[in-house]
């Protein structure tokens, strides 16, 4: 093998394990520092892919790829990036790049993706200009990198995207990035919670009605399909779907056409779905309370937002953003300092972003100094384990109070949330107490081991993070 590769990195320590890689692959690696430099590489020779990062001694990376396609109009070429936020992802992406890397990244990876890259060498068809403010995601940690990286993927197709994640995590904020980002961001943004409509009343909701198809249906009634279309649905809280509606659901998305209730005429719709959910799906089909073939319908592109707990270094970043957000929403302008984030970031966040999202604009309204610092932290919100304390000892009725006030729960979807946020601390205190065994946990709560073992996989709990080590 004798391609050449184009490096253009301006750190040494970087592009040396690079280029030794490549190297040790057979690929014969030309390196530079600057986009003077690689033009001019550009028109003395003949590259097979090019690997270029962003910031370079003498510009943008990306924003200067125009004269590396009139060099090369199919020049494979892959990003790298320590800006890892969102907007570089869609940036690469709108530079027609082959793939986008965000450092720190797996070397194997890297090689395999030039090998994949050499293997290409075909024009890539023009993308979609987008606009680079106003994106919906905020942090760079590299729990999110991936997230990015997914949804800079579904942005030039209209592929089935199904997001999973904690409540509270943003996933409608996913969503809302696929469309505002994609080819139908001219289109409506139609978003509808499955958990949030009586279940009596929910066909018509997505499908709408023809007037007299049931009492009090006066008039005909336009459903979110026909709401939506030329745009996005987002369907959230799709597990708590009842199962008449799913099979509605899988007929509309295999045809494409709906029926609206009482009416007898097909209409043809032209939508793109995105769903989520915070629930497990599997052990719902498993138990036939989820169709498996519409789960694989929805389950095109999956996309798992990580919880606000594995993400800790975007703390910092979403605190800031937010105390913009309360400045715009006329809320006293605040700064926060670096001592009240690190008192933050020690916090569990149960609640994720959203959680997050009201302690700071609480911050904002309560801080009586321009800077948030920890003091004022504490203050405002207390210490997270003497608080739990304090309200065990003050009884369910405190901590129902409190979990409301974070949680925020939807209307219609009250019962199963509050169930849900009550028995999973309790399933891993039992957990807890019996070292991760399932049998004697079964027994100390009083319930049958199978029970057990299904509420556990329904809420996500790994016993075997209990086990004690021997």
């Amino acid at each position: 093998m004798s391609e050449r590769i184009l490096l253009v990195e301006d750190d040494g320590a970087i592009a040396t394990v690079i280029t030794a890689a490549l190297e040790d692959d057979g690929y014969v690696v030309h390196r530079c520092d600057s986009i003077s430099k690689r033009d001019r590489l550009l028109g003395e020779h003949s590259f097979s892919a090019m690997l270029t990062d962003v910031i370079l001694t003498d510009g943008d990376g990306i924003a200067s790829l125009g004269s590396v396609r009139e060099a090369d109009a199919t020049l494979p070429v892959i990003v790298l990036s320590a800006q890892n936020t969102l907007d570089t992802a869609v940036r690469a992406s709108d530079g027609q790049a082959f793939e986008y890397f965000p450092k720190p990244f797996d070397l194997d990876e890297l090689v395999r993706a030039v090998g994949q890259a050499v293997g290409s060498r075909t024009p890539r068809s023009a993308a979609p200009e987008f606009e680079g403010d106003g994106l919906p995601l905020v942090g760079r940690s590299q729990a999110m990198q991936g997230v990015y990286r997914m949804i800079t993927r579904v942005l030039r197709n209209d592929l089935t995207v199904l997001v999973t994640g904690e409540s509270g995590t943003g996933k409608e904020l996913v969503a809302e990035a696929i469309h505002q980002l994609g080819a139908r961001k001219s289109g409506p943004f139609v978003a509808v919670n499955a958990a949030a409509i009586p279940r009596d009343l929910i066909e018509s909701e997505l499908f709408g009605h023809e007037k007299g198809a049931f009492t009090g249906a006066t008039a005909q009634a336009i459903g979110k399909f026909e709401q939506a279309n030329g745009g996005t649905l987002f369907l959230d809280e799709i597990g708590d779907m009842p199962p008449e509606a799913q099979t509605r659901l899988l007929r509309a998305l295999q045809s494409g056409r709906i029926r609206r209730v009482g009416g007898r005429q097909e209409i043809s719709v032209d939508v793109r779905i995105i769903a989520a959910t915070n629930r497990d799906l599997a052990p719902m089909i498993a138990a036939g309370t989820f169709r498996e073939d519409l789960f694989y319908r929805l389950n095109v592109v999956p996309i798992e937002l990580p919880p606000l707990r594995e993400r800790r270094e975007d703390i910092g970043v979403l605190a800031q953003h937010f105390l913009q957000l309360a400045a715009e929403e006329g809320l006293p302008r605040h700064q926060i300092g670096q001592d009240a984030i690190k008192l933050l970031e020690k916090r569990e966040w149960r609640g994720n972003v959203r959680e997050l999202r009201n302690v700071i604009f609480r911050l904002t309204l309560l801080a009586r100094d321009e800077n948030i610092d920890s003091a004022t932290v504490r203050e405002t919100i207390g210490d997270e384990h003497r608080a739990e304390a304090e309200l065990e000892a003050r009884g369910f009725g405190a901590a129902l109070a409190n979990w409301l006030s974070v949680s925020q729960p939807q209307p219609g979807a009250l019962h199963h949330q509050a169930l849900a946020a009550f028995e999973k601390p309790l399933l891993e205190y039992a957990l807890g107490e019996t070292g991760g065994n399932q049998l004697r946990a079964a027994q100390l709560l009083g319930i049958n081991r199978n029970t057990l073992r299904k509420r556990l996989n329904e809420l996500a709990i790994d016993p075997d993070r209990f086990a004690k080590p021997v």
